[in-house]
């Protein structure tokens, strides 16, 4: 219960969808969350989530690694949901996008590691919910860059 893979083949190339993914505007289309900024490695990134009965949350990611065309990867406080908690203080999780090509198309692979650093309170449901989660957003993506 340490890492979630999900994978997906998607009809269009590579460029447009690590336009989807690296593109702060494009993500939050497909993510459901409106950010205050370029995602940039090294920095931090912060936004508002736009789903409907999650709008009074925010998001934060720091982005680890932008690697054109290959691999975009940043941490976040998973399931991060109670605004009376302080995650800050906990460990984050490692979330990677992999891009390879499949044919005309690209095949996306989203990993997302380090649920075993949680503490055990919540640890179960923040795997759990991202799994489920990780499940939507690559329909998500695959909607938004047309299959």
């Amino acid at each position: 219960m340490d890492r979630i893979e999900k994978t997906v083949t998607l009809k269009a190339g590579k460029a447009k969808v690590w336009q989807a993914l690296t593109d702060a505007q494009q993500f939050g289309s497909w993510f459901a969350a409106r950010f205050d900024g370029p995602f940039v490695a090294g920095q931090r990134q912060t936004g508002q989530l736009t789903v409907p009965d999650y709008t009074h949350l925010k998001i934060a990611i720091e982005v680890e690694a932008i690697e054109p065309q290959t691999r975009f990867a940043f941490r976040w406080h998973p399931f991060a949901v109670d605004e009376q908690v302080d995650y800050s203080k906990e460990p984050m999780t490692l979330v990677e996008f992999f891009l390879e090509d499949a044919g005309t198309g690209t095949k996306l692979t989203v990993h997302e590691s380090g649920f075993d650093a949680l503490p055990e309170h919540r640890r179960a449901i923040a795997f759990r919910m991202n799994h489920g989660g990780w499940e939507e957003q690559m329909k998500n993506v695959s909607r938004y860059v047309g299959g």
